[in-house]
């Protein structure tokens, strides 16, 4: 009851601020679940003058810097909020801005695809998230007790850092297409460089300093060697585990060394990270709500499931396999953003009241996971059965798109309950 007097003494300035940033990240959510569900129709009935690819760009980077990078920006502002009037002020600024870029891009990829507006918009957004990165890690070494959050500290510094290392990709671009190389091996390794900095560095590093701020805050006891030393060995392995986004292209066999290095790291850090959870697993349980329970458990697992992948495309069999079988990237990629990161923002943005059920909102998020493991399992399936030379399944197309409505009916259901949402019990916020 402390914490949440502390917090409503910084409303409406903070609380209303978050509340409304959490909620527009919520709406890029059901937006991206609607492109993604017309990018499934397009697969069954192609519409003329509709460009695919156009709209694949849009699904992708309002998933990426709207969906995640606001639902983020108002996570790590709720968990050490703007202390002063002019911190406040740059930072709904820096938010405004930046929905001017999202929706910038949201209207001009299905359009254009790469081409001089989208890209403007783009680099905007780079921009920001540089702005966004300084202002935020200067108020936080100002204002943070860093002793009290070291550890939570040290994961949230290194997300910002490898979100700011992730736009080299974008800034390759440039070069790369203006000499004419579009679709090269040097045009797809800056996609992936970008993709793996985002993946696996700035939102992995981003949910387990959410995970460590929440242990921190509620006083759980964890063994910090063990966490420190899962920090050390997943950061230190993002680096060189970029070469398993490069195997694709056959490399020389020093960068497959360099792959089994960094899983190896990666697999050590996760050990360490499981001692951490088994050893506050049952206090931290006691304090979460029956959804975010469900929700952290899921997104914990496919964690795990993410890194298991991971090791295994190490290997230069599984490697080429992936690039010949797209369903297996797309079912990587969609694991990673909805089953690991997503759930756990969902649960954590819950768990703090930023986001709550409501009337159906249960019944959205059953829906949501519904598709969401539907459509894994086909991907997934599909591809075994292709790689395994059998018969495909039937109707694959038309099965996706029935199974992808469910996610943006779910989690339509989840937003349109967040009318009247608290920040607690003793006072209605936001209505």
């Amino acid at each position: 009851m402390k914490e949440v007097r502390e917090r409503l003494q910084q409303l409406p300035q903070t609380g209303h601020d978050t509340l409304v940033r959490a909620r527009i990240a919520l709406g890029y959510l059901v937006l991206v679940a609607m492109l993604g569900l017309f990018l499934r129709w397009l697969m069954v009935s192609p519409v003329d003058g509709v460009n695919f690819k156009y709209f694949l760009h849009a699904h992708s980077h309002v998933a990426l810097l709207g969906w995640l990078y606001c639902a983020f920006f108002a996570a790590l502002l709720y968990i050490f909020p703007a202390v002063t009037g002019a911190a406040r002020t740059s930072f709904r600024r820096q938010f405004f801005l930046t929905q001017v870029s999202v929706l910038g891009m949201l209207f001009t990829f299905p359009v254009q695809g790469y081409a001089l507006f989208s890209i403007i918009f783009s680099t905007m957004h780079i921009l920001l998230s540089y702005w966004f990165a300084r202002s935020y890690w200067k108020h936080v070494q100002l204002n943070v007790d860093l002793n009290t959050h070291a550890t939570s500290l040290k994961y949230i510094g290194t997300a910002l850092l490898f979100m700011v290392v992730s736009s080299i990709g974008p800034w390759a671009m440039g070069p790369i297409m203006a000499k004419g190389t579009i679709g090269g091996e040097l045009y797809y390794s800056a996609i992936y460089f970008y993709l793996h900095f985002q993946y696996n560095g700035w939102f992995t590093f981003a949910v387990l300093g959410l995970l460590f701020w929440f242990l921190e805050r509620n006083q759980i006891d964890f063994n910090r060697h063990w966490a420190m030393r899962a920090f050390w060995m997943l950061a230190l392995a993002c680096l060189p585990a970029y070469a398993l986004s490069v195997l694709w292209t056959k490399p020389a066999d020093w960068v497959y060394s360099v792959g089994y290095v960094s899983v190896a790291m990666q697999l050590a850090g996760l050990l360490y990270l499981i001692k951490v959870v088994r050893q506050v697993w049952a206090e931290t349980v006691l304090l979460l709500k029956p959804w975010v329970r469900a929700l952290v458990g899921m997104a914990l697992f496919f964690f795990v499931l993410k890194l298991a992948l991971q090791t295994a495309s190490a290997f230069p069999y599984m490697a080429d396999l992936a690039y010949k079988l797209r369903y297996f990237i797309i079912g990587y990629l969609h694991l990673s953003l909805l089953g690991f990161v997503s759930l756990f923002v969902l649960g954590f943005l819950l768990q703090q009241n930023l986001y709550r059920l409501g009337r159906y909102g249960g019944i959205g998020l059953t829906l949501f996971l519904a598709g969401f493991f539907a459509t894994e399992l086909m991907l997934f399936g599909q591809g075994t059965l292709l790689w395994l030379g059998l018969t495909a399944l039937p109707s694959f197309n038309w099965l996706m798109f029935w199974a992808s409505v469910l996610m943006p009916l779910g989690l339509g259901l989840l937003f349109l309950g967040q009318r009247g949402l608290r920040v607690s019990g003793l006072r209605r916020i936001g209505t």
